[in-house]
């Protein structure tokens, strides 16, 4: 889920591929964890325009950990959220 990106001047070079750089945009999660199933919708990050592979800021991640905690804890079985930043 969390990457870390090889800077080259302002070029990001995906550590995943070794050839792609990445954009900004925004792409869905899917976290597990016991029973429950979250699915997080239109969650910023950089993109590698090459295979995919999606990075997020630590802010980010810790945005969906929380969510996913929050999930886990009133025993969803399955759901699907936006991405939604933290107050």
């Amino acid at each position: 889920m969390v990457g870390r990106l090889h800077h080259e001047g302002n070029i990001m070079k995906c550590i995943i591929c070794k050839h792609g750089e990445t954009q900004p945009g925004t792409a869905s999660i899917l976290l597990e964890r016991g029973g429950t199933t979250i699915m997080i919708r239109d969650v910023p990050g950089e993109i590698c325009e090459t295979c995919g592979e999606v990075y997020h800021s630590e802010e980010v991640t810790s945005v969906l950990l929380k969510q996913a905690e929050q999930a886990y804890r009133e025993g969803i079985d399955v759901e699907v959220r936006r991405y939604r930043k933290a107050a």
